[in-house]
């Protein structure tokens, strides 16, 4: 999808995978990827170098659901990376796997995010959390933060700082940590701490969840839908124009 490899997948097939990803003691990191991603990606060589090298990355959007289906993908579906964040704390909790919060607004939201999720979840081991400061981070703090991850045997770390920030920092400590899975599920961690409102589900479903978030945080998000929901556009329709052509000759 305009130079992105997506999973054509669904909730459950994902997290199998990263139940057996974990009981394999393999090493790997997962993108939520919505359109914002892919389109930085073409802009942005360290962008696009962490958007291929993810293990796994998943529709996060409808937008990028409906280009799949058009070029042939009928079975893809919307991985929404809140919803994955949450499917696999259900499992987390009945299984004892544990986890790590990396990401959030400040020390304060990311106890919240601990708080709401522990009540959600009866059970679920959260070994560790921090949040890191928004600007860029130090030798020393990268090699802290991998100490700091690895000495509370997570098995998966969950990364909310936003993308494409969240996608370099799995790419860049991917080798440095010893837990099997990296996931990044951007604003996930300011929805389930409460924080910020989800758009309805038939909102989501429709695909206008964009025009939900820009209502709510209009001056933070506007340049980036102004900027790349146009050229996503323009970009498709190039793609699919080319793929009816080489079905055509087929």
């Amino acid at each position: 999808m305009l130079g992105a490899w997506l999973a054509v997948s669904d909730y459950e097939g994902v997290l199998d995978w990263m139940q057996e990803m974990i009981a394999a003691g393999a090493r790997g990191y997962v993108t939520a990827a919505a359109v914002n991603l892919v389109m930085t990606a073409r802009e942005d060589p360290e962008a696009a170098a962490a958007l291929a090298g993810a293990t796994l990355a998943t529709p996060d959007g409808m937008p990028l659901v409906w280009a799949l289906k058009a070029l042939g993908h009928r079975s893809a579906t919307r991985i929404y990376g809140p919803d994955l964040m949450a499917a696999f704390c259900a499992r987390a909790a009945r299984s004892g796997t544990p986890i790590y919060l990396y990401g959030g607004r400040d020390a304060e939201a990311l106890a919240l995010l601990q708080a709401r999720l522990r009540e959600r979840f009866p059970g679920l081991v959260i070994a560790g959390a921090h949040s890191p400061p928004f600007r860029p981070l130090s030798e020393a703090e990268r090699e802290q933060d991998a100490e700091r991850i690895d000495a509370s045997g997570a098995s998966v770390v969950w990364v909310g700082t936003g993308q494409p920030k969240q996608e370099k920092w799995m790419l860049e400590m991917r080798s440095r940590l010893q837990a099997p899975l990296l996931v990044g599920v951007g604003a996930a961690f300011d929805f389930h701490a409460g924080l910020v409102s989800q758009a309805p589900r038939w909102i989501q479903r429709s695909g206008l969840e964009w025009v939900y978030s820009l209502s709510r945080e209009p001056r933070r998000l506007w340049r980036r839908y102004a900027r790349y929901n146009p050229r996503f556009v323009a970009g498709f329709a190039a793609q699919y124009a080319r793929h009816l052509a080489r079905r055509g000759k087929a």
